[in-house]
């Protein structure tokens, strides 16, 4: 099952039959702005391609604007000017994609373990013109000392005890992890409030985006770290990349936006 929207695999038998995801909400216009076409062509191209590979369920079709692509950009309300992030199990793109849209001034990394869902992804990329956006084949757990990000995002991708292990070594310094999740989040945070602490979080909340846009707005676990994102472990980890790099390029790796593996598309 796909992790983003319980799509079955091999969807190009179910896809036969379904209908098109209707005329954009009002919403759009505002939310997307001058993007406003190019979301609009995302969502046709998750309503056909999406569904033919898998990657949507033929039932989420007629609901794509409201429940994924809408309530995935709404992040963009959280983020800081110029900030990067990486979408950790991207899958069709949520809600990366839709806050890329949203945000051009976003530096927005796709990362997605699944060949079949990085090929879907790089489509999309090229055809949209998305310049800040990069696909990135990978896990998580892979990148640490890898990539560094403002923020990690990400959508149905596991319970939070799980995702914040993946994510938060992934942040910079004083970064934070926006969490998409629905009635489960206040059970999902108590649970893990001392795990996240371990990982280097100072503090964390449940939030809603989207109030006065959506006809029902999206919540999200907001978890802000401290000085060391993913813990000891992680600075570790961190470590041992840097001083991998120096000792390959004789100088400090590349820090840039993005991080190492860096694609433009």
């Amino acid at each position: 099952m796909d992790t983003e929207s319980g799509a079955p695999e091999g969807g190009e038998a179910a896809a036969e039959g379904a209908v098109g995801p209707g005329e954009a909400p009002a919403a759009a216009r505002a939310i997307f702005g001058d993007r406003f076409e190019s979301a609009v062509r995302y969502t046709e191209l998750l309503a056909t391609a999406g569904v033919q590979r898998g990657l949507i369920g033929p039932r989420e079709v007629p609901r794509l604007w409201d429940r994924h692509v809408l309530n995935c950009a709404v992040l963009a309300e959280l983020l800081p000017v110029g900030a990067s992030l990486c979408d950790v199990g991207s899958g069709a793109g949520l809600p990366g994609i839709p806050v890329a849209l949203a945000r051009p001034d976003v530096s927005v990394t796709l990362l997605e373990p699944l060949l079949r869902r990085t090929t879907f992804l790089e489509e999309v990329v090229r055809e949209l013109g998305l310049e800040n956006v990069t696909v990135l084949r990978g896990r998580a757990e892979e990148m640490v000392g890898k990539l560094a990000v403002d923020i990690v995002t990400a959508r149905a991708v596991a319970p939070l005890d799980r995702l914040a292990g993946w994510g938060m070594p992934l942040l910079r310094p004083h970064g934070q992890m926006l969490a998409l999740k629905g009635d489960s989040a206040e059970q999902e945070l108590a649970d893990t409030r001392a795990g996240l602490t371990k990982l280097g979080a100072v503090s964390w909340s449940v939030i809603s985006v989207g109030e006065g846009t959506l006809e029902t707005s999206t919540r999200v676990i907001q978890v802000q770290a401290g000085e060391s994102p993913g813990g000891v472990k992680a600075a570790t980890r961190r470590a041992r990349a840097a001083r991998a790099g120096r000792s390959t390029t004789g100088k400090a790796p590349e820090r840039g936006r993005g991080g190492a593996g860096r694609r433009r598309r």
